[in-house]
């Protein structure tokens, strides 16, 4: 599967930046002409677009979550976000909400939610892309049961799928046969790993 490209909005004050810069050096920033109407310059690419991935049951409750950022900086914080999320989207067919200023997609599996949040300005498609690749990398390693007891015990697993498809609010793989090809591949690693560490005690 092709990855899609990202190009959200640049981080604050990286345009001034780079004009004050410009200037400090005695030239002008590149596409900074006066002549230039506002609003028509090129936006800087950046490949950060998800602000969290988690997974909660039926009540609502976290069972795996990662934050990319610090829009909730406390576990308070981000499972009363979880919690209205919850509320908003248990009860309705779409997969898509905007809520608190973010794009959240979702997907519910028997008694399991599954979400991926991006900016109000993120494209859907790129965040709907993560969650299917979630959803059909978990269906591989919970052996098509993705429901709250197989997550739970099978979470190692679940951890490595995510940490596979977003590290650090970059989407790195959206095709489910990289990651789990990827998520066998550190498995076997840590296999051998603890086979050696065994051998030299």
């Amino acid at each position: 599967m092709q990855r899609p490209e990202a190009w959200p909005r640049p981080h604050p004050g990286e345009g001034a930046a780079a004009e004050v810069a410009a200037a400090a050096r005695g030239g002008t920033a590149p596409g900074a002409g006066a002549t230039e109407p506002p609003g028509l310059r090129l936006q800087e690419p950046s490949l950060y677009t998800v602000k969290a991935i988690f997974i909660l049951d039926n009540d609502g409750q976290r069972l795996l979550a990662k934050y990319y950022d610090d829009t909730f900086p406390s576990i308070k914080e981000q499972k009363a976000f979880e919690k209205n999320v919850f509320n908003k989207t248990n009860r309705t067919d779409s997969e898509i909400a905007f809520f608190g200023g973010m794009t959240i997609v979702y997907k519910s599996s028997i008694d399991l939610f599954l979400y991926v949040v991006g900016s109000s300005q993120e494209n859907e498609l790129m965040l709907m892309s993560v969650l299917t690749c979630l959803f059909d990398s978990l269906n591989h390693v919970l052996r098509r049961n993705i429901e709250k007891r197989s997550l739970v015990e099978n979470m190692d697993g679940a951890f490595l799928v995510v940490d596979e498809i977003v590290d650090g609010g970059v989407i790195l793989e959206n095709d489910p046969q990289q990651v789990i090809q990827k998520v066998n591949f550190r498995v076997l690693q840590s296999a051998k790993e603890q086979i050696k560490w065994s051998l030299l005690k």
